[in-house]
């Protein structure tokens, strides 16, 4: 099982985390949403539940539950600049489909 970061989404979790003064890391998950049928969800960590699993890449920690993992198992999280706009960008192998707006994802 692994979950990874680039160095540049490493950077801006880490300076998200200094501007809001806490946390020990990001949290990264799934919920059902949208026409394909799932889609990711952000969010800081403060705590790690007996339930989710840390992996850790360039001295930042991603704390993932042990049930959405089975899902986004193998993604590397990226954080992109494209012009004016900024975003994390998500490489699941999983993922068999998206919907037209790029909001929802299928998997196997």
């Amino acid at each position: 099982m692994s979950v990874t970061l680039t160095e540049n989404a490493a950077k801006q979790i880490q300076k998200q985390l200094s501007k809001r003064g806490k946390g020990i890391g990001l949290k990264l998950g799934i919920k059902q949403s949208g026409c394909s049928g799932f889609a990711y969800v952000i969010d800081y960590a403060d705590e790690v539940a007996n339930d989710e699993t840390i992996f850790e890449n360039y001295g930042v920690k991603v704390v993932v539950n042990s049930e959405d993992l089975k899902i986004i198992d193998g993604i590397e999280l990226d954080y992109r600049r494209e012009g004016i706009n900024e975003a994390f960008q998500f490489n699941n192998p999983n993922v068999k489909g998206t919907c037209g707006c790029g909001e929802s994802f299928s998997v196997n």
